[in-house]
This record gives C-alpha cells, structure tokens and sequence, in this order.
C-alpha cells in the first residue's frame, strides 16, 4: 500500500486541473458519439475500457488488498455510478444547458455536506471561490442555451440528487486520504471503475449493447476511455491527497471554461459575453480555491501528527503483547509444570513434595492421594512437623500425607499401586 506524501498543493491543483480538462475534453466529444451510439452504452463502454486499461497497466494492483479497501472502492464506484446513470435518465428531459448546471450545483453542496456531516469549518476564501464557481457556471449554462425550452422538475430533481452524490464522492475520497498508513489510490480508482462500468453496464444491456462502427468513433471511444476516464479519475485520487475537499471541487468545476476553450478552438465556435463572463468568474475561483502556504504547512503538521499517534499506538500494542508473554507464569520451556499449590509448603526448597510432584514421577494417582488425604483428616487435623507449616486444609492434608508417605515409604508404595 502507496503511503501518503507530504502535502504538495501546486503539485495536486495541477492535477485537479487536468481532471477538469480532461473531463471538460469528453463533453464535446460526448455530445458527437451519442448521435451515432446510445449514452447509456457509450457510458459502460468507456468506464470499463478505462478500468481494462489501468489494469493491463498495472496487473498486480488489486492483489493484498483489505477487505476495507475493496469495500471503499466499491462504494465509490456506487456513489459516482448511480450518479452517472440517473444524470444520463434525466438528461432526456432536461435542456442540455440546465442538466449542466444542475451537475455543477456540486460544487455547493460539497461545502454544505462537510459542515454538516463532519462539521468542518471552511474558510470565508473558499465560499468566496464556491460562489464564484456558481456564477461562473450560471453564466455558461442558464445565460446562453435554456431559450424556450421546458423541462421536467423531476428531471430536475434526479440530476441535482446527482450532482450531490458527485459531492459525496469527493468527500469521500478527501477522508480516505487522510488515513494513516497508506492511500492505495490506484487500486481505488480501479474498483470503482470497475464498479461504474458494471453499473452503467447493468442499465445498458436491457435493450442490448451497441458497439462504434467506424474508426473515427473508436478513436473517440478511446480518448474518452483512456484520458477522460482513466487517466482523469487517477489524477483525481492523487490530486485530492494534497488538496482539501471543497477547494478540489472548486477546481473540477472549471469543467465548461475548458468546454469552451475546445469549442472555440476545435470547433470554431463564437466567443460570446456569457463566455467571456463565465471564463473570468472561473478563473477568480481557481485562484481563491488554491491553498496557501500556511494551509499546506497546517495539513502537513495534521497529518504528522496523526502518523505519529498511528505509530505510537501500533508501538504500545506490540509492547503490551511482549510484557504479557514476559510474564507468562508457565514458562513451559523450563521444563514441567509442578502440580503441587504455592499454598502447600512453606519452605518450598526443603520440602520433599516439591521434588517429587513432577509429571512422570512415581507418586501416587490422584484418586488414591485423596482418599489417603481423607483418612488423614479423619484422624487429626492437626499441622504436621517439618517443612510443611501450611495454614489451609488442604495444605495440611498434603502435608500430612507426604510426611506418612516419607515415614512408611518402602511398604506404602507397593501398597498404592497394586490392585484392589
């Protein structure tokens, strides 16, 4: 299992950044395929090539993993996979222009799920950047592209309901970051694209599997498999371990301002108000949403101290276990156990017992040792000379019977062991 690095915010917002570029390069690409290839099959097709790839990449990734960590995984690809399939449902029922922002509401809700879940302060610099984003997204979406058309409010509800298990999602992984002793982010982002492919997949055969018929379709097939997909969400799982939570998804959000950019690049599109708008607004949020200095030092110190406090536990753990088998009272390498109680004889190095109570000896069974006892107590109950000065019963008993044994041994010993 990978161990977390230090925090590198430069190094994990210019990753967050190619996730958004990358995931910003399969809208117009998407938006092509799907007249040729249905959504529900473009998107199984791409998740599962992209899980296919990482794999080949890596075979052994998924070996010696935890329980804990499969589970995880397969949480994720649940939560962004469901997300997915009702976002692709509802996406026949709403313009394309409100779909988009609805999606994009996530960047507010990530914010309100961590205080309410983890009540986590965020900093007035991030609401600022979350607002920012909003806007940003308003003006790229509603501004320029909803006209006349209507739309359904359950279509509505269904993608906003997706949009906040987007949310979810990077909470999720924000916090599996933050464990001490690894972050296996790889093999994470292969589970859940497995998981995502067999979900989409799942929605995707109810009316059979349509596969691109052209080269040019594969070809556009592979790019969003391979960097949108595959590359994008790996990115996004190492990207996320140097930047917080709700500062990533600031990031990611600046999906349409890269939308934008191929668009009028590739695609010789217009440059419109509502863009030049949009691209300023996103461009104060990834500049608010970057951490600073002082942040990263703070999470760096957090994160020491939780390895240290992991580390100091796992220490106190493996010292507790070497002083409970230090103080293992049996000692069974040493040689047999005596049978006789501490409580027997009071000058234990003297006492005859002692040397001759050993496993294998040649006193007497048990049952005839009590019923000799027996007969002893009957007749006096009175502690013996000698060595044995015991203060119980049962002490007394057997010292008693170890001085009658001592005094009568020769004739006794064949006497206990022959037959009745």
């Amino acid at each position: 299992m990978a161990a977390v690095p230090a925090p590198r915010p430069l190094l994990g917002a210019v990753l967050l950044l190619f996730v958004s570029a990358a995931w910003g390069s399969a809208f117009p690409l998407m938006k092509d395929l799907i007249d040729r290839l249905p959504v529900d099959d473009l998107l199984a097709e791409r998740y599962t090539i992209a899980a296919l790839t990482l794999l080949l990449i890596r075979p052994r990734c998924l070996r010696g993993l935890s329980r804990k960590t499969w589970l995880n995984g397969a949480v994720l690809g649940v939560m962004f996979g469901v997300g997915q399939s009702a976002q692709a449902v509802a996406l026949d029922s709403l313009p394309s222009a409100v779909s988009g922002f609805a999606v994009g509401c996530s960047v507010m809700f990530t914010p309100i799920l961590t205080l309410v879940l983890f009540r986590a302060k965020v900093p007035t610099r991030i609401w600022a950047g979350v607002l920012l984003a909003l806007a940003g997204m308003a003006s790229f979406t509603l501004l320029d592209g909803v006209g006349e058309h209507s739309f359904s409010l359950v279509a509505l509800v269904v993608t906003l309901g997706a949009a906040a298990l987007y949310s979810g999602h990077t909470l999720m992984l924000a916090q599996l970051s933050k464990r001490p002793g690894g972050f296996p982010a790889y093999a994470l982002t292969v589970i859940q694209l497995f998981t995502i492919g067999m979900l989409t997949g799942g929605v995707a055969v109810r009316d059979g599997l349509q596969v691109p018929a052209s080269l040019p379709d594969w070809t556009i097939l592979a790019h969003l498999s391979v960097v949108s997909c595959a590359l994008g969400f790996l990115a996004r799982s190492y990207g996320q371990a140097h930047v917080p939570a709700v500062p990533s998804q600031v990031l990611m959000s600046s999906q349409p301002l890269w939308v934008a950019a191929i668009a009028v690049i590739g695609f010789q599109e217009e440059i419109g108000w509502s863009m030049v708008v949009g691209g300023v607004l996103m461009a104060g949020a990834m500049l608010l949403a970057l951490p600073s200095r002082t942040a990263a030092l703070g999470t760096a110190r957090d994160r020491g101290r939780r390895d240290l406090l992991a580390v100091a536990g796992r220490a106190a753990k493996v010292l507790a276990d070497a002083r409970v088998k230090r103080a293992d009272p049996l000692r069974l390498h040493r040689g047999p156990a005596h049978y006789v109680a501490k409580s027997a004889c009071a000058d234990t190095d003297t006492c005859p017992w002692h040397t001759r109570s050993l496993k294998g000896g040649a006193e007497p069974s048990l049952e005839r040792l009590i019923e000799r006892a027996t007969h002893i107590v009957r007749a006096k109950n009175t502690p013996g000379p000698g060595c044995c000065q015991s203060v119980t019963l049962l002490g007394r008993c057997l010292c008693d019977l170890m001085e009658d044994s001592q005094r009568t041994r020769g004739a006794s010993r064949g006497r206990w062991f022959r037959s009745q």
